[in-house]
């Protein structure tokens, strides 16, 4: 009971451990499995609710691309299949120091990342992913004052049946709206569907001794009564969703995911979709498909959706799709995690810096957490005093481990002292910590975000490692003001503590590592404060 620092310690260094454990756990991604040999077309039953996946062969023909521009970014639309085959963000560099815009979808053979929609039909025509469209001009530029730019593509066949494929995009928008019209000039009755899906392969690992350099990439699939269900690579492989082979949603949505981007398509939310996941040749798909339409001789019908491309910006995604805002993962203190982002973002509003509104924000939760920080650091002031006495019983019993308990536990009656009142307060705390660390984490934006001096980037860690070393430096004086522990082997322990938490804050974020240090500064100084108060009101009793 005499070892409530070392308790404190090892519950932040178990945080540190299960923190370290759930990244693992969601974003380690495992070595790829072996592809089984061939995939092969399920046909479409006669009356589905939706039908089965489309034949999942790569596109061939002879490709143009469709280059688009406009206010938010630059996408390449492929005549073959009418493919959305890239998408930059004009807003986001690659890097800090490159600020060349990011390239979400690509396919120019360093990586294969596309949106991909079509139609099938039973015993009729339709312009599946193979199929050559007929565009008007090569490329399109959203005017100046213009809300809007749409893009058709062409697609006839010789029965009759016409394809109109319309994509639309918005100014101040990520969507892309998706229509394909089906015109029906043929005598016979046209019966098809639409699939959606999102096409890649599996990006390279790059890891650092501690924290991966993305976060978690992978699928999702989420419905009203399935709710965000993540889909692994190696689940793509199996065919499988969550151990099913396909899953009947109404409405819902399907993404890819990566550490501060996402791409979505968002099917029409009052018609049943059948998501699936498939992969073929090194590629990972993950899609869904409509249910039936019919369109008699001289009829047309109508297949919608939208395309979400760009940033886990949470206001935006909420505007597209119910809960597509999950896709920002904070894990399960999301309950939490929402607020402080919340919070941070007005601070941030008021004072137009991401690392003062850290700072603002550390300020806060200290002001919440006053009342507990003042009972812990209450009871370590009552130990301190005590200090001397413990001391003088640990020489007396100090090879009679039972005694010596006997009389500690005396001596923290008669001194009316709890020795492990000062650790509730704090492990309170914790989850806030936990759910703050997740906020720092995955806000698009805090990428690329300054602060001051160097500090040009808040979601990268430092790179000349002063708020690391101001971490230790700090927890070294916090340990100053605290009773040290009687065991040698402890005080042992208590001393290499504080560089082990430096090495491991070497690899967080920097925004991260500031929100620590204003934290381990502001306790400090609420720490002096209320011991020499208490130091103070003992002298005067005396």
């Amino acid at each position: 009971m005499e070892y409530q620092r070392l308790f404190l310690y090892t519950a932040l260094g178990g945080l540190l451990l299960l923190l370290w454990m759930t990244w693992q756990q969601d974003y380690h991604r495992p070595p790829e499995v072996a592809q089984a040999p061939g995939v092969q077309q399920s046909r479409p039953l006669a009356q589905p609710v939706a039908p089965d996946v489309p034949a999942e062969t790569e596109a061939g023909g002879e490709a143009r691309l469709i280059r688009v521009e406009t206010d938010l970014m630059t996408a390449e639309i492929s005549t073959v299949g009418g493919d959305v085959r890239s998408v930059r963000l004009h807003r986001y560099g690659i890097s800090i120091d490159d600020p060349t815009p990011i390239a979400l979808l690509q396919s120019d053979g360093t990586r294969f990342y596309i949106a991909q929609s079509g139609l099938e039909a039973q015993d009729a025509a339709a312009p599946g992913v193979q199929a050559v469209f007929r565009a008007e001009q090569d490329s399109y530029q959203l005017p100046e004052g213009a809300d809007q730019l749409t893009v058709t593509l062409n697609w006839v066949d010789e029965s009759g049946i016409a394809v109109e494929k319309r994509y639309t995009f918005h100014r101040d928008s990520y969507v892309i709206d998706l229509e394909q019209r089906v015109h029906n000039h043929s005598v016979q009755p046209w019966q098809g569907f639409q699939y959606v899906q999102l096409r890649r392969t599996k990006p390279e690992e790059k890891r650092s001794f501690m924290f991966g350099a993305h976060s978690y990439t992978g699928g999702v699939v989420h419905g009203p009564d399935w709710r965000y269900k993540k889909i692994s690579f190696d689940e793509m492989a199996n065919r499988t969703l969550k151990g099913e082979p396909q899953r009947d949603l109404q409405g819902g949505w399907l993404a890819m995911l990566q550490h501060y981007f996402v791409s979505a398509w968002v099917p029409p939310q009052d018609a049943t979709y059948r998501y699936y996941a498939r992969a073929v040749d090194g590629q990972y798909i993950l899609g869904a498909s409509s249910p039936w339409q019919l369109a008699q001789p001289g009829e047309s019908v109508v297949f919608t959706g939208k395309l979400y491309t760009g940033p886990k910006d949470q206001a935006r995604l909420a505007a597209v799709a119910p809960d597509l805002e999950l896709t920002v993962d904070y894990g399960k203190l999301s309950i939490i995690s929402k607020p402080l982002f919340w919070l941070l973002s007005k601070i941030n509003a008021l004072v137009g810096n991401w690392g003062w509104a850290i700072v603002l924000l550390t300020l806060l939760i200290k002001v919440v957490f006053y009342k507990l920080s003042e009972a812990s650091y209450r009871s370590m002031a009552r130990m301190r005093k005590v200090q001397p006495q413990m001391q003088a019983l640990r020489e007396r019993y100090g090879d009679d481990r039972q005694r010596l308990n006997q009389e500690l536990m005396e001596l923290y009656k008669r001194e009316k002292i709890n020795p492990l009142g000062g650790c509730l307060p704090i492990l309170i705390q914790i989850p806030v910590f936990i759910a703050l660390y997740w906020v720092l984490l995955e806000s698009v934006e805090l990428r690329h975000a300054d602060w001051i001096l160097w500090y040009r980037d808040l979601s990268s860690p430092d790179p000349y490692f002063v708020l690391p070393i101001l971490m230790g430096a700090s927890m070294l004086l916090q340990q100053r003001l605290n009773p040290a522990p009687l065991d040698p082997i402890q005080q042992r322990v208590m001393t290499i503590l504080p560089i082990v938490f430096t090495v491991f804050f070497v690899f967080f974020p920097a925004g991260l590592v500031l929100y620590w240090v204003t934290n381990n500064v502001l306790s400090i100084g609420q720490q002096w404060l209320i011991t020499s108060r208490i130091e103070r009101s003992e002298k005067a009793k005396a």
